[in-house]
């Protein structure tokens, strides 16, 4: 996707894997990404979530200082997708990363498309110094802002694949690709993922037929692939860019949003009949 003002469309090329099936062509306008290929069912963890078919998915991107309460969202999205001339339904993502950072990859029957900001990052410490948990505040303060200026950041991935997968590798296909999220993130902040990410996976039902969707797959070494470099050269438009000063954090102490997941819980040995 180029960086010039309105809109812009990237249909990625065919590698020659893609069986014949065209790929899932992402247009960016107004602020709003719409990854686009008709006839696809859609699993979303994001707001309002689930399955869906239709033709596209979105990522918004919110203002500084945007603030919405769960009865307005419903028209606030409304008005965005009305405002960037998309008429589609499908699932939303929301995030505070300018979609200027928007990246996309493709490998093979699968292509993904990622935003990524870090201001708000959640860790796991593996020796936590035990806590309580969280009232939940902040994961909800995390939809009302925009990473920079003392906003909120996210991680969002938008997956689709050309092949027609059954309905448990559908659902397996959000595990690996927040699997390779969290890996990449990892190796590049420090941090597992953020307080708000989240994640829609798309499939074309008259496709291929795909029963597994795991890491052995096809589909699920593509996912990882593709995850990895699109969430990868997200982080590097946000923070590695010559424009910005918008910088990761070192530990969520020095974050101004953030978790560290530093509760207990109480290990348990199944017992036998």
């Amino acid at each position: 996707m180029s960086d010039e003002k309105g809109s812009e469309s990237d249909s990625g090329e065919d590698d020659g894997n893609h069986d014949g099936a065209p790929d899932y062509e992402a247009t960016r306008t107004d602020g709003v990404l719409r990854v686009r290929r008709p006839g696809t069912e859609w699993l979303s963890t994001g707001w309002n979530g689930g399955r869906a078919n239709g033709p596209a998915a979105y990522n918004v991107s919110v203002p500084e200082g945007w603030a919405c309460d769960d009865g307005s969202i419903d028209a606030y999205v409304a008005d965005r997708l009305e405002s960037a001339g998309f008429e589609e339904s499908g699932p939303v993502l929301l995030t505070g990363v300018d979609l200027e950072h928007a990246r996309g990859a493709v490998c093979g029957p699968v292509t993904v498309y990622a935003t990524a900001g870090i201001s708000n990052p959640a860790a796991l410490p593996m020796d936590p110094s035990g806590g309580v948990l969280p009232d939940g505040r902040l994961e909800s303060d995390g939809e009302s802002g925009r990473e920079g200026g003392g906003g909120i950041g996210t991680v969002n991935l938008i997956v689709g694949t050309t092949r027609g997968l059954e309905p448990g590798a559908l659902a397996n296909l959000v595990a690996v690709a927040a699997e390779a999220k969290a890996a990449t993130l990892l190796a590049e902040t420090g941090f597992p993922g953020t307080t708000t990410d989240a994640i829609v996976v798309g499939h074309d039902p008259d496709g291929p037929a795909a029963e597994f969707s795991g890491s052995a797959t096809a589909v699920g070494a593509a996912t990882r692939a593709c995850a990895r470099e699109a969430v990868r050269a997200s982080l590097r438009s946000r923070y590695e860019g010559s424009e910005t000063d918008a910088s990761i954090p070192d530990s969520v102490a020095d974050a101004k949003y953030g978790v560290s997941t530093d509760v207990r819980a109480t290990v348990v040995r199944p017992g036998f009949d």
